[in-house]
């Protein structure tokens, strides 16, 4: 009952863990994060195996899903220390962006609240003022939203390695005590020659 229990919480987390993460992915390519996009993409496939063993009772493939979750926390520590800029870190750098583009959070420019303008240099537009972008208003700043998301998945991962151990636990006693009553042992020998001897003998008893 205990494994039933667990199996179903712990389902039921892996599938809200990936809506959870398909949102956070789909925010990511808006503002064209690609460090936080691949990290989601192989999210996302480790989850969907972490289900998988759930369901099949594949304790490997739950393991595999429990490592990564531990590797999970460690990724979205290091993205609240990038918003927060803790240890010298910069959220303005393009480290998240490989330094490819000088793209930056979707939520710097469409928050809660945010007003966003464009502006050109000399006030005037043409085809060679460089423009500007200014947001004001903003109710609350994106890099506390993405605080808040990272603090998020934290949560969820901590709750599905949790249960995952406890599946993996689950399973392996199970599997422990089916094979001490001979689950798994072959079938023993003397069972399959001590019918035909009897046979043999039966039309021998018939003829006397």
């Amino acid at each position: 009952m205990g494994c039933c229990s667990g199996r179903c919480t712990l389902i039921f987390l892996c599938t809200f863990q990936l809506m959870v993460a398909l949102e956070r992915q789909v925010f990511d390519f808006l503002g064209y994060q690609w460090a936080p996009i691949l990290a989601n993409f192989f999210h996302i496939i480790v989850v969907i195996l972490g289900l998988f063993g759930t369901i099949q009772y594949r304790p490997r493939y739950i393991v595999v899903y429990a490592v990564w979750t531990a590797l999970w926390v460690a990724w979205n520590v290091f993205i609240i220390c990038f918003y927060l800029e803790v240890g010298g870190l910069s959220k303005d750098s393009d480290l998240l962006t490989f330094n490819i583009s000088a793209h930056h959070s979707w939520w710097s420019e469409h928050g809660p609240g945010c007003i966003r303008r464009e502006m050109t240099s000399s006030g005037v537009r043409s085809s060679d003022s460089q423009s500007y972008i200014s947001v004001m208003g903003c109710l609350l700043e994106y890099q506390y939203i993405e605080v808040l998301h990272s603090g998020f998945q934290i949560l969820v991962a901590l709750l599905g390695f949790v249960y995952a151990c406890y599946v993996i636990s689950a399973i392996t006693e199970e599997e422990d005590s089916f094979d001490f009553i001979g689950g798994f042992e072959p079938f023993p020998l003397y069972h399959v020659n001590e019918k035909p001897s009897h046979l043999l003998l039966k039309p021998m008893y018939l003829s006397t």
